[in-house]
């Protein structure tokens, strides 16, 4: 590396980009127009010509242009190599530096990856199974009943149950009894036909309140579940012209813009620990149709044990995939590096 100047090692590197572009060798006039050196044809010949002799790059054939040499590739590669390792080392400086607030992080995630990618990303605020950890009914009215519903992490929602008959004290004690018997330390998962079935059993001649009550659990669940998923380079998408048709474009635009769509695919499978590495989408395989023409990326990172979220990495189906997948592996090791030093985020 040492024994090349700046301009020697731009138009080397203007040489290998153009010719992994293209396949087709690289000729002076190309490089004058490719770099902002502001050389001349003459000079940059003269500089190749440098560079042919000291076996960084070759001339296939006469008059032909130049094609790099093992030589040459190897000093791109680690010159690359060196800039990534840099890139990395930047992203955790800048994502320990926003870790103040988890959506500060996950936003600089998304913009990072969009930049570092030229594709689009998206990734969700984390999501884990929300266990009941106690359940207090009381009444509030002949016909109303308030449902205090506390999961772990010290989540509580509140939810208020018609009744279409007054309950006595003693037939809400035995409520609470048969629900936080039930139902403590469950997911909406593992309330299942059987557990439900025994519950209804316990109740007894109040078993349709059962009914009502385990509505508003999953009532409260869900409006607790909402998915936030960032997004960032959706422009980028419009770089390709198989995904820049005005019709496509605008779908797939509107799509990664109102997001609600997205949860399809970022919660498919997110429960199953066994597709939580890095998963990919070609085509067909997104459940989107807007996404049909696209490839989709996605991994997993995870905050604590059980608290998990989505990054993906939408493009086209040529998309780089070494090049992705490369990129959210080292993401996700400075997202563990990150989240699992830091407990208060």
């Amino acid at each position: 590396m040492h024994e090349l100047d700046d301009r020697k090692l731009k138009i080397l590197q203007a040489i290998i980009q153009n010719y992994l572009e293209t396949g087709e060798p690289v000729g002076s006039r190309t490089i004058s127009k490719y770099t902002d050196l502001n050389l001349s044809s003459a000079t940059i010949r003269n500089e190749m010509s440098d560079l042919e002799d000291m076996g960084f790059i070759k001339q296939p054939h006469t008059s032909a242009g130049r094609i790099p040499t093992d030589k040459g590739y190897r000093l791109y590669v680690d010159i690359l190599l060196l800039e990534k390792n840099k890139e990395l080392e930047n992203m955790k400086g800048i994502l320990i530096e926003k870790a103040d607030r988890l959506e500060n992080i996950l936003q600089q995630v998304a913009k990072l990856l969009a930049a570092n990618t030229n594709y689009t990303t998206m990734i969700t605020t984390p999501q884990y199974k929300k266990k009941v950890k106690l359940i207090q009914l009381t009444e509030i009215g002949d016909d109303q009943l308030l449902a205090v519903i506390v999961f772990e992490k010290n989540i509580v929602k509140n939810k208020i149950i018609k009744l279409n008959a007054p309950l006595n004290k003693e037939t809400i004690l035995k409520l609470n009894i048969v629900f936080n018997t039930f139902l403590q330390g469950l997911d909406l998962t593992s309330i299942n036909l059987p557990v439900i079935t025994k519950m209804k059993e316990q109740a007894g001649e109040y078993r349709e309140i059962v009914n009502d009550i385990l509505d508003a659990i999953v009532q409260a669940v869900a409006e607790e579940e909402e998915l936030k998923i960032y997004t960032s380079g959706a422009t980028n998408i419009l770089r390709y012209p198989e995904l820049s048709d005005i019709e496509k474009a605008s779908e797939l635009l509107y799509t990664l813009e109102e997001k609600k769509m997205l949860s399809n695919l970022i919660q498919h499978r997110m429960d199953d620990e066994e597709s939580r590495g890095i998963q990919v989408y070609i085509g067909n395989e997104t459940p989107i149709e807007a996404m049909k023409d696209c490839a989709v990326v996605t991994a997993t990172y995870e905050i604590e044990e059980g608290v998990y979220g989505k990054v993906g990495i939408i493009g086209p189906k040529r998309m780089d995939y070494e090049k992705v997948v490369a990129t959210l592996q080292n993401l996700m090791v400075q997202l563990d590096d990150i989240f699992k030093n830091k407990t208060k985020i």
